[in-house]
């Protein structure tokens, strides 16, 4: 039986590369029955068979995700003993090119995949977020800083980079729960607009600028980027973990778009994810099909050269970068540890897959960040005046005052 093929060519498998791992099959019988696994999988559908016959990772992830096998053991162990136990490799070269999909970031669709990632439950975020709720890389100054120090700090990093001076005009592209305006409204008494695609929240945003008595000094708008008026200019912009969802082919308009937004000798803050590897187009071992398929439908990475490449033929001077790789690392598994521990509340609330489909994406994001996968990068630039000049501080001390 092709059962019985499996079952000995996994025992083989989990052996020969001294995986610390056991297989429970439906009849409860053991694969590896080893004395103290690591990982144990139990098996609950006949297709978790084909996920294990030809792994990789996404595979493996899609099977957890849809239930057809559980997993238990603590999830850093369960990432490394999966990737030991796929050929695969995340990490390696992945062409695969999805731009024959023509309608994939039209406003429809766009609008689309933001409402089925970010417009789950309010509630479902905020059991894990910090108090801002601020969905993006944290920024640690020290290893035991806490996520809400950690985010505030990243805040107002921010601003600092974007020499923010009260009074001047905010616009954020993607303003999640509101965390960058409101901060950026209440300490620096910038008038900050937020724009959202997601209806969940902006009706949050809508109530806490209400909360916090900041009618005067913030805004939030339901609006495509594409859609923005370009007849009153910002002083500064900022996108965080937004540019990630624009697509490729998109990218010439999408930074042409934050030029004409910008007034002469405006500042932007470009903060997004980024492949490692020049030639990728996603993560390897089935991961990215994962991802477009249960996590960012239309989502797509780039090597920050591209970025910066099309920031310049669209004339915005770039003037800093700045990679946060170990602060996203830690700021996930901040996040897999907060849903974790109210992991019932999390089922309740969304659902079990959708609790299985966020544990292990951000744990296996986690471990991309960690590896050097995947990169995320802070690039400021500027719309230079007609002369050329940009007025920008000659160090980044002024970025690091208190």
């Amino acid at each position: 039986m092709l059962q019985d093929r499996i079952h000995d060519w996994l025992e083989r498998r989990i052996i020969s590369r001294g995986l610390p791992l056991s297989i429970c099959l439906p009849d409860k019988r053991l694969i590896n029955p080893h004395p103290s696994p690591k990982v144990t999988v139990t098996l609950r559908s006949p297709r978790a068979w084909l996920a294990l016959a030809k792994p990789t990772l996404g595979k493996l992830a899609k099977a957890y995700v849809e239930q057809e096998l559980d997993v238990s053991g603590n999830l850093q162990d369960i990432l490394e003993i999966g990737a030991r136990f796929c050929d695969s490799d995340v990490g390696a070269v992945n062409k695969t090119n999805r731009a024959w999909k023509w309608w994939r970031h039209t406003r429809a669709a766009d609008r689309r995949a933001i409402g089925r990632h970010y417009d789950i439950s309010n509630d479902f975020y905020a059991l894990w977020l910090d108090r801002w709720r601020v969905y993006s890389c944290a920024y640690f100054k020290t290893p035991d800083d806490s996520l809400d120090l950690a985010q505030e700090q990243k805040l107002d990093l921010i601003c600092h980079k974007l020499n923010m001076q009260e009074g001047e005009r905010f616009l954020d592209i993607g303003c999640g729960w509101g965390g960058l305006i409101l901060w950026a409204a209440q300490r620096y008494r910038v008038r900050a607009t937020g724009i959202t695609l997601s209806q969940n929240q902006y009706q949050y945003v809508q109530e806490r600028i209400a909360q916090l008595g900041l009618q005067d000094f913030c805004q939030v708008m339901l609006c495509d980027y594409r859609d923005l008026a370009e007849s009153e200019p910002y002083d500064k912009i900022a996108s965080v973990g937004m540019f990630e969802h624009v697509g490729k082919k998109n990218l010439p308009f999408y930074f042409g778009k934050i030029y004409r937004l910008l007034k002469p000798g405006g500042l932007v803050m470009n903060h997004g994810i980024t492949l490692t590897l020049p030639d990728a187009r996603e993560m390897g071992s089935d991961v990215g099909e994962f991802i477009e398929q249960y996590v960012f439908p239309g989502g797509e990475l780039m090597h920050v050269s591209s970025i910066m490449e099309e920031m310049a033929r669209q004339k915005l001077d770039c003037r800093d970068a700045e990679n946060l790789r170990p602060h996203y690392a830690k700021t996930l598994w901040h996040w897999v540890r907060r849903l974790e521990a109210r992991q019932e509340e999390a089922r309740k609330l969304a659902g079990e897959k959708v609790f299985r489909t966020w544990q292990i994406y951000m744990g296996g994001s986690a471990r991309s960040f960690e590896h050097g996968w995947l990169s995320i990068y802070q690039l400021l630039a500027g719309k230079p005046l007609p002369d050329g000049s940009l007025a920008y501080p000659l160090t980044r001390e002024f970025v690091y005052r208190s």
